[in-house]
């Protein structure tokens, strides 16, 4: 079991990179950068490859959207390259909310925009000359579409690796179906391991029944809250507002995967309950209505022998790198959580 952590894009970015390196000292395998709608995350990448020595570098993610397929390959590349080899191209289709209100671009047919993305940046890893007739991305752009004057062209640097891994954040059926099928990992939220094969067991083997061996193994990463003690138990009701805000609030009525995902774990009426105290305003009423044993099932509070049994619940559902959210708000705690996972998962 692997180790990551979430790098913080609040506060000062030279802070959590210098405690980025602590971290990296005492075991962390794994440190991703979010990019949603604060700071990019290719800047703090690259600014972690410099300060940082064998942590994997990993966007988490980038939105499909945002950049044209082959500006994506060309970061990843250069990501790749600073870092000596030890990015990630974590990618995802993030939400209409995201894209319409922030990118201004439709958000329209997101597993063909994810499938051709991939294909093309893994063709410009290659330095083939890059040519791409999809249902969404033609390049070169056709003659009576432009100038006429493009023309087929190949990176002009040697990449690190001409496979960089993929990561694809996916919750909804048949995105992982894809990510099972195309990407080296696969990040799934909320993950409950005792119901996480109802929900994703058959999209994953519909997935790895087309996945290229090449590929390997389908590494999963999960994000879990952690707090580790013999008095912790109070912290699950922090975990509440952050279920709330994706099951509530992250989305429209009828168009949120986060709810929807709630519902195919079986818990239809408390998501409904929640979506309607949390667009109603009624924030805390929804914080209070998330199931506990949601709650706990996708955590890791507790004593060390309950968090040891948990890490061994996740591995058995497929897992293979958790990434540490700690609860501890202090630098010393999140280095003493991160030792001590790391202990725990061996």
């Amino acid at each position: 079991m692997r180790i990551g952590i979430q790098a913080s894009y609040s506060g000062g970015f030279t802070e959590t990179a210098a405690e980025i390196r602590d971290l990296e000292a005492a075991g962390l395998d794994v440190v991703m950068c979010a990019e949603v709608y604060t700071f990019d995350a290719v800047s703090q990448l690259g600014y972690l490859a410099a300060v940082t020595e064998t942590v994997e570098l990993m966007s988490g993610i980038l939105p499909i959207y945002s950049r044209t397929p082959a500006l994506t390959a060309m970061t990843a590349a250069g990501l790749d390259f600073v870092s000596g080899g030890r990015f990630t191209l974590g990618l995802g289709a993030s939400g209409p909310q995201v894209i319409e209100g922030w990118h201004g671009l439709p958000y329209d047919a997101p597993l063909q925009r994810t499938r051709e993305v991939v294909e093309i940046c893994r063709q410009v890893w290659r330095r083939e000359r890059l040519v791409h007739d999809g249902p969404k991305y033609t390049v070169p752009l056709p003659a009576d579409q432009g100038t006429g004057l493009g023309k087929p062209l190949k990176l002009i640097n040697t990449p690190v690796r001409e496979r960089i891994p993929v990561l694809l954040a996916a919750i909804g059926p048949k995105n992982v179906e894809l990510a099972a099928e195309i990407a080296e990992k696969w990040e799934p939220i909320f993950f409950h391991p005792e119901r996480a094969a109802d929900v994703w067991g058959a999209p994953l083997a519909a997935g790895k029944a087309k996945r290229d061996p090449t590929l390997g193994e389908l590494d999963v990463v999960v994000g879990v809250p952690v707090a580790i003690g013999g008095n912790v138990d109070h912290l699950l009701e922090a975990v509440r507002p952050g279920v709330a805000l994706y099951v509530g609030g992250m989305g429209a009525k009828g168009r949120n995967f986060y709810n929807d995902l709630a519902r195919r774990y079986g818990y239809e009426a408390e998501a409904e309950a929640i979506q309607e105290l949390y667009l109603a305003g009624r924030k805390d009423e929804a914080a209070a209505a998330v199931p506990e044993e949601l709650v706990r099932a996708t955590s890791l509070i507790g004593p060390e022998s309950y968090v040891a049994e948990r890490i061994a619940a996740f591995a058995e559902a497929g897992v293979t790198t958790i990434n540490v959210q700690p609860m501890d708000d202090s630098r010393k705690g999140r280095l003493r959580t991160v030792e001590t996972m790391r202990r725990l998962a061996g």
